[in-house]
């Protein structure tokens, strides 16, 4: 008999167990408040979302005796719209109102308002107003612009508010600082024939300014994880007037190389008449894959844009549907990877719940506050470890450089100007480890430059040979940090907001072979001028050709005006980082400096879309270290050969001397 009891006991806790270990504990967890008894519906809410990186199939309800509560994904509504008109009615004028009734003929459940036939230009505050006879009203907005301004390319002519049911709809245009408005030729209002469609799901994100070149302003934009289904950015923006061209990337694998990917571009439009703004700051933007995403705005000869704050917004998400016995509240776990979606006999609702309005859904739900995580989500590093690379003799290059110690995971190098200069097109870079092997990598290309800030110009009237300098031109030294520089673009600032001066890039060469006098080779020139006294003028910009060598010579034509005043030159490189996973290889080592040795390929590239995906820490080579090299390449072994083969003709031919002597004396 005890042996007995014991199987069954064993039968019966095997199923919980293995239901246990199937699935792992949930990191969230949040209340659920259902708004009554029977059906109801639960909209997924940002904390859901951001809580749930892998999916929403971890979802689980669960009454407070710990019963689970079937629920069903219903997608969100499609299919077009459908608008019907309005017989326009009109009302008393004020001092300071106008505005007109629509009669929709009979209640409507309606949820916009949309307006034709208004004579433009205009821009104009609203209030809207809703009831079922013609005697009491619902404010339904109680403060809206409504505009449309041709010339500035702007236009809004609807109003949404929450769905209800009325008859009649009441707009008042606020005249107090502009003229009347004659009515508008039609009105009409969207029908909400479906469960209505959920407002937008927005959040704000973490804005990095980066460094960037004259006349662009870049932002690095911190998403909390990474794969959100954002549509769009909105951006708040600083009441001003706004016209300018905005374009988000993030980086994709492109020929072994992660490069910035174009997910969006928009013109960013805004106009402001006193207290009044009509202004469209929206990108709409393809699915991202990354957590970083780079905001790109061509300021133009404006001063950079006074971004405040973005805001992502997401696309149509389900709704929940789940069935309440007694409206007490429920909570909600979820967050855990490797948990498969439920699935729940609710599922034969599905066709009654998706297209037309259902009489099951009684109530709607509410969320509770979303609590702290009980435990971090798993880190995404062990998925992403990759066997180490073949051997590589790290005496072989010039350069060496410590990789700074970490944890384990995803890394960011980022590449500065002395690897930029000295390395091989970054084909000759490798990541050494503790064991001499080498680390995977993907090169990454960078959309914000690398900046780098020189040092003062240097005043030299002799830069020039004498029978090269013109007269009124004022010569500078312009000193570069290393004379194998990759191609860059370099600008100068000054003071003076009223110039014009013709400028020339050069470069002097000495004399080579029978040639006297040394070469000058103009390398750019343009025309710097500034015209507008209660503005700052734009910097000075001129592109430099790669190997331009360490001095060159900026010659500014001053005519008979003063020299102008120059800020210390900054100098603008296309940036690049490696990407890679730091497991157990101890230190690291960054080395180049190895002239034709080929681009490295790594099986890492066949992660990189997880590689992409995951967080990246960024970190900088440490101090430089330059070394005779046991092998310099290609060259020196050519060079090598060529030795040995002379020495050994010279042997051969001291060899056939001597023994011609001893023939000749024997």
């Amino acid at each position: 008999m005890s042996a007995l009891l014991v199987v069954l006991v064993v039968l019966v806790t095997l199923p919980a167990a293995a239901a246990g270990a199937a699935d792992p504990p949930q990191p969230h967890e949040r209340q659920v408040l259902p708004g009554g008894p029977g059906g109801n519906r639960l909209e997924v809410d940002v904390a859901l979302l951001l809580g749930s990186p892998v999916g929403l199939d971890s979802l689980r309800l669960e009454t407070a005796e710990r019963r689970e509560v079937p629920y069903l994904l219903v997608g969100p509504a499609r299919g077009e719209p459908v608008w019907r008109e309005g017989r326009i009615l009109p009302v008393a004028s004020t001092e300071e109102t106008s505005g007109f009734e629509v009669d929709l003929g009979s209640a409507l459940t309606v949820d916009r308002l949309a307006l034709n036939g208004l004579p433009a230009p205009f821009l104009k505050r609203v209030r809207l107003e809703g009831g079922g006879d013609r005697s009491r009203w619902t404010e339904l907005v109680a403060e809206g612009t409504l505009f449309d301004l041709p010339d500035e390319g702007l236009r809004r002519l609807e109003l949404a508010f929450e769905p209800g049911a009325y008859r009649y709809l009441r707009l008042q245009w606020d005249d107090r600082s502009s003229g009347r408005l004659q009515a508008p030729r039609s009105a009409a209002v969207r029908l909400v024939e479906t469960l209505p469609p959920p407002r937008p799901l927005t959040f704000g994100v973490t804005v990095d300014r980066l460094p960037s070149e004259p006349g662009v302003s870049r932002y690095r934009l911190r998403l909390p994880v990474a794969g959100l289904p954002i549509v769009a950015l909105e951006l708040d923006v600083v009441p001003c007037h706004v016209l300018r061209e905005a374009r988000v990337s993030e980086g994709q694998l492109e020929a072994n190389e992660i490069r910035p990917r174009t997910l969006g571009a928009a013109t960013l439009r805004r106009t402001v008449r006193g207290d009044l703004v009509a202004g469209d700051l929206r990108v709409a933007v393809a699915r991202p894959r990354e957590a970083e995403l780079e905001l790109e705005v061509d300021d133009g000869s404006n001063p950079p844009l006074p971004l405040e704050g973005i805001r992502v917004e997401l696309a149509p998400q389900p709704w929940a549907y789940f069935e309440s016995d007694d409206g007490e509240p429920l909570t909600a776990r979820y967050g855990a990877a490797g948990v498969g979606a439920p699935r729940y006999d609710l599922e034969a609702l599905r066709p009654e719940l998706e297209g037309t309005r259902s009489d099951r859904v009684r109530a709607t739900a509410r969320w509770g506050p979303a609590q702290p995580p009980r435990s971090a989500p798993p880190a995404p590093a062990p998925d992403l470890l990759v066997s180490a690379g073949a051997p590589v003799d790290a005496g072989t290059f010039r350069w060496s450089r410590p990789v700074p110690p970490g944890p384990a995971g995803l890394v960011a190098l980022r590449l500065d100007a002395h690897v930029l200069a000295f390395s091989d097109s970054l084909a000759d870079v490798r990541l050494v480890g503790g064991d001499g092997r080498q680390v995977p990598y993907l090169v990454e290309r960078l959309a914000a430059p690398l900046v780098v800030q020189l040092g003062p110009l240097e005043v030299g009237p002799d830069a020039l040979p004498e029978g090269v300098r013109r007269v009124g031109e004022s010569l500078y030294r312009l000193r570069l940090p290393y004379p194998t520089m990759p191609a860059a673009r370099i600008s100068v600032a000054t003071t003076v907001r009223v110039f014009e001066r013709p400028v020339r890039l050069l470069r002097v060469r000495a004399a080579q072979g029978r040639r006297a006098d040394p070469v000058v080779e103009t390398l750019g020139s343009t025309v710097w001028r500034h015209a507008r006294p209660e503005s700052e003028p734009p910097p000075l910009a001129l592109d430099i050709p790669a190997h331009a060598g360490a001095e060159l010579v900026l010659a500014l034509d001053e005519g008979d005006n003063s020299p102008l005043p120059l800020e210390p030159p900054t100098l603008y490189l296309a940036a690049a980082r490696l990407r890679f996973v730091r497991g157990g290889e101890g230190p690291l080592t960054l080395v180049y400096g190895r002239p034709g040795l080929g681009a490295p390929r790594y099986d890492l590239a066949l992660l990189a879309p997880r590689v992409l995906g995951a967080p990246a820490l960024e970190v900088e080579p440490g101090q430089v270290d330059e070394r005779p090299s046991r092998e310099a390449g290609p060259g020196t072994q050519r060079a090598l050969f060529w030795g040995a083969l002379a020495l050994a003709v010279v042997l051969l031919l001291g060899l056939v001397v001597r023994l011609l002597r001893v023939s000749a004396t024997g």
